[in-house]
C-alpha cells in the first residue's frame, strides 16, 4: 500500500527567497507563433557555509557545483534552438530534445507549458525530437537532469508565447492586456468576449526573429505545477496500445536477432551450418556481423529457432576465464591508499564492502529498426544520446552525418542502459550487410550475459573518532571501469571550464560532481579509481551513489555505535543543513523510529544528498528464520523489507504523483541491490540468462507498506528525481540488516555466495528455447 503526503517545512528550514527578474527569449520568424528561450543562470545555493572550526567539513564539490550544473552549463549555448509553436487549432506543440523511457518527461513538459500559457496539459502536444546535431550537448537524457536543465528555458518560451498572444488579443478586443485572462486556450476580457489562441497564432507571429524579455509567473500563482496528475500515457501502457520500437510498422523491416558467443565479447571464427539455417522456415537472411551471427526471419520465433541450431566456432572474448574472485582481486589491488594514519590520534574505524556485478537491463531489451540504403540510413530507437548515436552510426556506415536520420522512440525503461546505443549500431550494421530493413531485438539472455552491467566495485572507509568528534572520514571507491562516454562524457567536458574538476577523467568527473558526505566529519575525502578490464559497463541508475552511500551510511552507524549514540540522533547532530535534517526528522517521526520490535527484526536509516535534493529513508526488515527460509520456486527469498518510510526534499515539485512513482521504483531497485540481485561471473561469462534467474525485487520481497513524503523547504528550482530513491533506501536496508542480525555485511547482494536456486541455462545455444508451459507456473 502506497501513501502520498506533503509535509510541512521544518521550522529550521526557512523558505529560500528569489527575487523576480526578467528572462530573455526570442520570437522566431515563422508563419505562426514560434518562441524560444535563452538559457540564463539559475539559482544554485544548497551548500553550507565553510566554518572556521577545523572539525566542520568544508563544502564538497557537489554542495557548490554538481552534475546538474555541469549539464545545464553545457546546454546553455543552444537553448534558443528549443522552440514552442502555437497551432491554429489552439494546441501548442513542443519537440522535446530528450528521451522518455517511462519517467514521463513528456508529461512534465506538458505541465510546465500549460502553467505559463493558461492551458490544460492535454492541449500541449509533446513529441520527442529526432537527433539534432546542432543542439550539441542539449539532447542528452541522463543524470536525473532533464527537469533541472529544461525547466527555465521551457517556462521562458511559454511565457513569451503567452505574452504575445495576450497582446494580440488586446488589440483584437480593444482591451487593456491586464484585463484579459487565459483559460484552457481561450483569452477572455471582462465583458465576456473571447478569442481562442489558435485564432491569434498568425497575428501574434513575427516576420523577423526578435528578442523579448519576460517575467515568469510567481510560484504562489501556480495552478498546474505542483498538482498531482496521472501519467499521461498510463492507459495506453496497461491496455497494450502504447507503441515501442519493435511495434513500429516500418515497411519490410522484418524481425532480426543475433546469435552471440558463449563468452563475453567473443568473436565468430567460422559458421559450420550457415546454408542449412538459411533454408529454415521463414528465414530470409543469415550474415556474420561484428557481434555474432545475425538472423532475419518472418517472426521472432523463427529467429530463435534458427539461433538454436546454429553451430559456430568462437574466438576468445575479452573476459576469457575471468570470475568474480579474479576480478575482485584486481580491483582490490587498485585501491588508492587511505591518507590519515590509523591509531595516531583518537580511534580508527575501518570497513570495506564489495558490490558484485549487477545487470543493467531495462524491461525493454535492446531494440532498434534500421533501414540502410545506398547513401542514406534511417534509424528508429529509444536512444538517450541520439546525437552521439547518429554520429557513430554514420562512421560505421561510411556516410556523412547528414545522411543518417535518427528517430527517437519512447522506450520501455532505461536506468542508464539507453545512454548506450549498442542495439542501434548493430541494427545499422546488419541492415547494411543484408541490404534490407531490419527490426532488431536482443533476447533477454543477451542483455543479461553480454549486455551492459553495473561494474563490480569495492568501497573502503576509514574514520578517525576522538570523543564526540569525527576528525576525518576517508572513502576510497574502486571499480571495474564504468563506461561514461559516449553518454555523460561530452557535456561534462564542455562544461569543465566552469567546474572544479582539474584534469579528471570522465568517470572521476562524474564521481566528483555527485558524491558527497553531507556531514561535519572534519577532513572528509572521497576518491575513485577504476580498472579497465574490458567489460561492457554502463552508468547504471544513480551510477556510483547506491554503493558509495551504502558503504558510507553503514560506517555512519558504526561511528554512532562507537560514540554510544542513537543512529538517528547522531545523523541529526552531524548533518550540515536544515534541509537534510528536515527529511531525516520526517522519516523518524512518520516511521516511528526506535519503536520496540521482535528479535530478528529491526529498523535501519539512511540519508543521501544529490541532484539539488536530499532524501532519507527508514526501513523495517524481517530476518527471522521463518521469513528468510520461506519456500519460493526457483526464487530468492531471504530477509524481507516489510515497511519503508521515505522522505525527499527535491526542490520545486512539478508533479507529486510522478515523484511518488519514481521513489517507489528506486526503493525496489535498492532492495534488489542490497538483498537479492547480482550477476555471477564464471569462466568469462555471466551465469544469469534472464529476469527469471536474475532476482530483482519480486512481489514476495516488495514492502507491504510504503509511505512516501515530499518535504517542501521552499527551494526554488526542481532538482533531479529519476534516481533519487535508490541510494538512501539501499543504505537503510543495509543498516537494518546489520541491526537485525548483528552482522555487518561484507558484500552485496547479501545472497550472492549462496547456491543457485535455479538450474543455470546453457551458453550453447546462447539463448534458451521459449517456454511453452508458462501457465503451469503462475501463482
Amino acid at each position: 500500500m502506497a501513501h502520498h503526503r506533503f509535509a510541512s517545512p521544518p521550522p529550521a528550514a526557512p523558505r529560500a527567497q528569489v527575487s523576480r527578474r526578467s528572462f530573455l527569449g526570442f520570437v522566431i520568424a515563422a508563419p505562426t507563433l514560434v518562441v524560444a528561450a535563452e538559457m540564463t543562470t539559475g539559482f544554485l545555493g544548497l551548500a553550507p557555509s565553510a566554518a572556521a572550526d577545523p572539525l566542520v567539513s568544508v563544502p564538497q564539490t557537489p554542495e557548490i557545483y554538481d552534475l546538474l550544473d555541469a549539464l545545464r552549463d553545457a546546454a546553455r549555448p543552444t537553448a534558443n534552438l528549443i522552440r514552442i509553436q502555437v497551432n491554429r487549432d489552439s494546441t501548442v506543440s513542443f519537440d522535446l530534445p530528450r528521451s522518455d523511457n517511462g519517467q514521463d518527461i513528456i508529461g512534465y513538459a506538458k505541465i510546465v507549458i500549460a502553467e505559463e500559457m493558461g492551458l490544460d496539459p492535454e492541449q500541449v502536444i509533446v513529441t520527442l525530437a529526432d537527433a539534432r546535431p546542432e543542439l550539441l550537448f542539449n539532447q542528452l537524457t541522463g543524470g536525473s537532469s532533464t527537469v533541472f536543465t529544461t525547466y527555465t528555458p521551457i517556462r521562458v518560451a511559454a511565457a513569451i508565447a503567452a505574452g504575445r498572444l495576450l497582446n494580440a488579443a488586446a488589440a483584437q478586443l480593444q482591451q487593456e492586456v491586464n484585463l484579459l485572462t487565459t483559460r484552457r486556450g481561450v483569452i477572455t476580457d471582462t465583458l465576456g468576449a473571447a478569442i481562442p489562441i489558435g485564432d491569434l497564432a498568425e497575428i501574434a507571429a513575427s516576420d523577423v526573429t526578435e528578442p523579448v524579455e519576460v517575467l515568469l509567473k510567481p510560484r504562489e500563482e501556480f495552478s498546474v505545477i505542483g498538482k498531482p496528475r496521472n501519467k499521461h500515457d498510463q492507459r495506453a501502457m496497461v491496455t497494450g496500445a502504447k507503441k515501442f520500437v519493435t511495434d513500429l510498422k516500418i515497411p519490410d523491416a522484418l524481425p532480426t536477432m543475433v546469435c552471440r558467443a558463449p563468452t563475453l565479447n567473443g568473436t565468430v571464427e567460422s559458421v559450420d551450418n550457415i546454408d542449412e539455417v538459411r533454408r529454415m522456415p521463414g528465414v530470409t537472411d543469415v550474415e556474420v556481423v561484428g557481434t555474432g551471427i545475425a538472423v532475419r526471419a518472418a517472426t521472432f520465433g523463427q529467429c530463435i529457432d534458427a539461433i538454436q541450431v546454429l553451430r559456430a566456432q568462437w574466438g576468445a572474448g575479452t573476459a576469457e576465464g575471468a570470475s568474480d574472485d579474479s576480478v575482485l582481486e584486481q580491483v582490490r589491488a587498485a585501491q588508492l591508499p587511505l591518507v590519515v594514519p590509523a591509531g595516531v590520534v583518537g580511534e580508527s574505524i575501518e570497513s570495506e564492502h564489495t558490490f558484485y556485478f549487477r545487470s543493467g537491463s531495462s524491461l525493454e531489451t535492446n531494440s532498434a529498426i534500421a533501414d540502410v540504403r545506398a547513401g542514406s540510413a534511417e534509424i528508429w530507437g529509444p536512444a538517450k544520446n541520439p546525437i552521439a548515436a547518429q554520429g557513430e552510426i554514420a562512421k560505421i556506415l561510411g556516410l556523412p552525418v547528414g545522411a543518417v536520420t535518427f528517430h527517437v522512440v519512447q522506450g520501455g525503461g532505461s536506468f542508464g542502459r539507453k545512454l548506450f546505443f549498442d542495439g542501434a549500431l548493430e541494427a545499422a550494421e546488419i541492415s547494411q550487410k543484408m541490404g534490407k530493413p531490419v527490426n532488431l531485438m536482443w533476447h533477454r539472455a543477451d542483455d543479461s550475459r553480454v549486455g551492459r552491467v553495473h561494474p563490480l566495485c569495492t568501497s573502503r572507509i576509514r574514520a578517525v573518532v576522538a570523543g564526540d568528534k569525527v576528525l576525518s572520514f576517508e572513502q576510497r571507491h574502486t571499480s571495474v571501469s564504468s563506461e561514461i562516454n559516449p553518454g555523460l562524457g561530452e557535456p561534462i567536458t564542455a562544461a569543465a571550464i566552469k567546474a572544479p574538476l582539474a584534469n579528471l577523467t570522465f568517470s572521476e568527473s562524474v564521481f566528483e560532481l555527485t558524491q558527497v558526505a553531507h556531514y561535519d566529519f572534519g577532513v572528509s575525502t572521497r576518491l575513485l579509481n577504476e580498472v579497465d578490464m574490458r567489460f561492457n559497463t554502463q552508468s547504471t541508475r544513480n551510477i556510483y551513489s547506491p554503493d558509495v552511500t551504502a558503504a558510507r551510511e553503514l560506517m555512519v552507524d558504526q561511528i554512532a555505535e562507537q560514540m554510544g549514540k542513537d543512529p538517528y540522533e547522531f545523523r541529526r547532530e552531524f548533518l550540515k543543513s536544515d534541509r537534510a535534517r528536515g527529511v531525516l526528522d520526517k522519516v523518524a517521526e512518520e516511521g516511528d523510529w526506535g519503536r520496540s520490535m521482535p528479535e530478528g527484526t529491526a529498523q535501519g536509516i539512511g540519508f543521501h544528498f544529490e541532484y539539488k535534493g536530499v532524501s532519507a529513508c527508514l526501513v523495517e526488515i524481517d530476518c527471522r528464520p521463518e521469513t528468510v527460509n520461506r519456500p519460493i520456486r526457483e526464487g530468492v527469498t531471504g530477509p524481507r523489507v516489510t515497511k519503508v518510510t521515505f522522505a525527499i526534499d527535491p526542490g520545486l515539485v512539478i508533479n507529486p504523483r510522478g515523484i511518488e512513482a519514481q521513489m517507489m521504483g528506486g526503493i525496489n531497485d535498492a532492495i534488489a541491490n542490497i538483498l537479492t540481485a547480482g550477476l555471477h561471473l564464471q569462466d568469462g561469462y555471466f551465469v544469469e540468462a534472464s529476469w527469471d534467474n536474475y532476482f530483482y525485487t519480486r512481489q514476495w520481497n516488495t514492502p507491504i507498506e510504503m509511505d512516501i513524503h515530499i518535504v517542501d523547504s521552499g527551494f526554488p528550482e526542481p532538482g533531479g528525481i529519476g534516481e533519487a530513491g535508490v541510494a538512501s533506501t539501499g543504505a537503510a536496508v543495509a543498516n537494518a540488516y546489520r541491526r537485525a542480525t548483528g552482522i555487518t555485511p561484507e558484500y552485496f547482494p547479501i545472497h550472492h555466495k549462496e547456491p543457485f536456486p535455479f538450474e543455470p541455462k546453457p551458453v550453447v545455444p546462447p539463448i534458451p528455447q521459449s517456454p511453452t508451459d508458462g501457465l503451469d507456473f503462475t501463482f
